[in-house]
């Protein structure tokens, strides 16, 4: 039998019971529309999730100033660690992971007035990379330089809600401001950030200005010792090194402070990278499951398709003797079942991927909730949702088809139904 009867033939067996073969293609579309989704939503999630992990920075690790928990050098336990301004050099150079390091000063509740209102903020400082290092984005004007610092500029970056408050719909750049007692410059304004993890509050919220300005203007307050910092942001030479860079951060920090560097209530380092990868298993886990619970659908789909095949061999069965007397060998009959089976199970399946793609594409055109991607469609889902449905359509029509070459003429004759 040629291809192109085969092909003709199968067609026309599938129209002889429309209803039939549409329910069951309905259920094979169903199954690979299930795993498109199901999938496309998980990486959705996964992406909008690590997306907003980047707002709090790229790849980076933050020191804490906490209290010993441990003697250590004949000192006692429960002192408490202030991290100074003089660390900082002795730590750069102890720390060959460490790619760049800058101090971090806030002061919270600061009182700010412009010339259209006012508001209590926080005002950070740091040096300018860290715009860079923290995923600070500048929709209007720029970040303060190196230049500014040396020259001990007051000059500020506005978060997104505080050029709201201060200015609401008005140009801020170039205008000045007053930060508590002493007047800044507004050099720039930051674009809104979709933050969902801080570590003393959303960068929308805060001022930045250049760490030499906050030092000078808003010195450190008892407890603290004096040029003290609040925290140390760092990033690593690589990706790869992070826990090389992190591990040499408490080592340097408890030479100059003299604690034991197992002591993690000493110096608490949040890596993001790592909470990052925690994430991630979470989410591919999350992927993992859904993509089994379609591929469980479609496996449902597989067996209809195969008790549809089988029942339609019974239908058939004295079709099947009355060519097998004929002249016609198992290898042709085993094929003309087998492409039945497999092209149902391919139609419907393509049709179930199609419209999962559009579905995503149609979808991903409306308003996506905050960290939520939308749903993502990569490569690898129709690849792996294609050779699920080969699988599928390979395993439910072989066995009928067999079932089918295997009857012998005279037997097939004799079926009476």
């Amino acid at each position: 039998m040629r291809w192109r009867e085969l092909f003709a033939e199968t067609l026309r067996a599938l129209a002889a019971n429309k209803m039939r073969s549409f329910l069951t293609m309905f259920g094979i579309a169903w199954g690979i529309l299930s795993i498109t989704l199901m999938i496309a939503a998980g990486e959705g999630l996964k992406m909008g999730q690590a997306a907003a992990q980047r707002t709090l920075g790229k790849d980076i690790l933050i020191a804490f100033p906490g209290r010993t928990s441990m003697q250590a050098g004949g000192l006692r336990a429960g002192r408490r660690i202030f991290f100074q301004l003089s660390d900082l050099d002795a730590v750069r150079r102890d720390c060959p992971d460490v790619a760049q390091l800058t101090p971090e000063l806030g002061r919270p509740g600061v009182y700010v007035r412009s010339a259209y209102n006012s508001g209590s903020f926080r005002v950070t400082g740091a040096l300018p990379f860290f715009q860079d290092i923290r995923s600070l984005d500048v929709a209007k004007g720029r970040f303060w330089t190196y230049a500014d610092e040396q020259m001990r500029l007051r000059v500020a970056v506005l978060g997104d809600e505080v050029r709201k408050q201060l200015f609401a719909s008005r140009n801020a750049v170039g205008e000045t401001i007053q930060v508590g007692d002493f007047p800044y410059q507004v050099i720039g304004v930051l674009a809104r950030k979709d933050q969902d993890s801080n570590y003393d509050g959303p960068d929308n919220q805060k001022i930045f200005v250049p760490l030499a300005a906050v030092s000078t203007d808003f010195p450190s307050l008892p407890p603290a010792a004096p040029n003290s910092v609040d925290r140390v942001v760092a990033t690593p030479v690589s990706v790869s090194r992070h826990e090389e860079a992190e591990a040499e951060l408490r080592r340097a920090f408890a030479r100059l402070h003299q604690f034991d560097p197992a002591d993690k209530d000493a110096v608490f380092v949040w890596n993001t990278i790592k909470s990052a990868r925690i994430f991630s298993r979470v989410f591919d886990s999350m992927e993992l499951f859904m993509g089994v619970v379609g591929v469980i659908t479609l496996l449902l789909g597989g067996i209809g398709v195969m008790n549809i095949m089988l029942v339609s061999i019974t239908e058939r069965t004295r079709e099947i003797g009355l060519r097998k007397a004929l002249g016609a060998t198992r290898r042709v009959v085993l094929i003309q079942f087998f492409s039945e089976a497999l092209l149902l199970t391919l139609v419907s399946g393509g049709a179930g991927l199609a419209i999962g793609y559009g579905i995503c594409l149609a979808v991903n055109r409306l308003p996506m909730p905050q960290y939520f991607a939308g749903l993502m469609v990569t490569p690898w889902v129709g690849l792996f949702a294609s050779l699920v449905l080969t699988l599928v359509g390979v395993a439910s029509g072989l066995y009928p088809a067999k079932v089918a070459a295997d009857m012998t003429p005279i037997e097939a004759l004799r079926y009476e139904r």
